[in-house]
């Protein structure tokens, strides 16, 4: 391995050490071309993490090694670095990076995180969730292009609720579309939302979307899912580089571009040229009202519907169904 590397950044001196070193095997890119991604396209992706809690997933051999989730900072890391305590769901503390500057995104990249799962809060209201989070989820037999009708159908939904939205590739299979939010609402509140969102497009498109949690009432249908939303989940983050040996970018598009965009093709090599030619496509996002979702949850509930289940993590909420698979439900019975 060659020499480490010391870069100047936000006045800071990072250093990347073994910046040789193969991240990503099927064209050899190497933890400093990931550091010169993240400098490449650090306006735009700090214009959507910076001052929010970040979940490293560690992967210091690269994306074809050994990887784990770190949710608490290193005593090692250096006194600059910027944390704040965040909560799991049954009460677990730890300190989380904050995607403070990019110097913080680059001494992460050295301890080998590739990406980074963002929290939908800023640091400075930990109990505001500002982003609404819709994760459509390519169940079995479900393919790109039904992917892709069913974020029309929720675009459609949004616009005729009065809410802008904005789409992105996950870096995986899958499709995120997002709304800024104004600073009003909490997580549980913004999950509210989702369900409705959910359920309501599930009304609409009964063949195509399901708001069903259980996969086995899902079928060959793409899944809405609302739990994303649920208070102290995270989201793989926009611009940010998925594990995999192409190094595919979880991509901001624009609408425009969902009929022809091909998901593995936006990856390292590819994305910053992309950004240069044509600019941000989530630039000049403004905040949006979820209340016509919240009153669409509140007509659900007075209609006799339950809450949604929740995630096995969480405990059990108010309102919500007993939290077992259908199948087994009914052989106990």
């Amino acid at each position: 391995m060659s020499e480490s590397v010391d870069i100047e950044v936000d006045g800071r001196t990072v250093t990347i050490s073994n910046p040789d070193k193969v991240y990503f095997t099927k064209r050899g890119e190497t933890k400093m071309d990931l550091v010169r991604y993240y400098r490449a396209v650090a306006e735009p992706f700090l214009g959507v993490v910076r001052n929010r809690p970040l979940l490293l997933e560690r992967y210091p051999d690269g994306a074809s090694g050994k990887s784990w989730f770190q949710k608490r900072v290193p005593k090692s890391a250096p006194d600059w670095l910027h944390t704040v305590e965040v909560s799991t769901p049954n009460g677990t503390t730890s300190d989380a990076l904050v995607a403070h500057d990019l110097a913080h995104i680059l001494w992460a990249v050295n301890q080998g995180c590739l990406g980074f799962h963002v929290w939908p809060n800023h640091v400075d209201d930990l109990t505001i969730a500002d982003e609404l989070r819709i994760d459509l989820d390519p169940s079995p037999g479900i393919t790109f292009d039904d992917l892709r009708r069913a974020a029309i159908r929720t675009r459609e939904l949004f616009g005729e609720l009065g809410i802008e939205s904005r789409v992105k590739t996950s870096g995986s299979r899958g499709l995120h579309i997002y709304v800024a939010l104004e600073q009003k609402w909490d997580g549980y509140q913004v999950r509210a939302a989702a369900v409705a969102l959910a359920r309501e497009l599930e009304r609409r498109h009964p063949e195509e979307i399901t708001a069903q949690w259980w996969k086995e009432e899902r079928g060959t249908r793409v899944f809405v899912d609302f739990n994303q939303n649920a208070p102290h989940k995270t989201v793989f983050g926009a611009w940010c580089v998925r594990p995999k040996v192409g190094a595919q970018v979880s991509t901001p598009i624009s609408w425009s571009e969902l009929d022809t965009v091909v998901p593995d093709e936006l990856t390292i090599a590819t994305v910053p040229a992309r950004l240069a030619e044509f600019g941000d496509p989530w630039a000049r996002r403004a905040p949006q009202s979820i209340e016509p979702l919240l009153e669409m949850s509140e007509r659900d509930m007075a209609s006799g519907l339950m809450d949604a289940p929740w995630p096995p993590q969480y405990p059990k909420m108010p309102n919500e169904p007993p939290r077992v698979q259908p199948s087994r439900a009914k052989k106990a019975d």
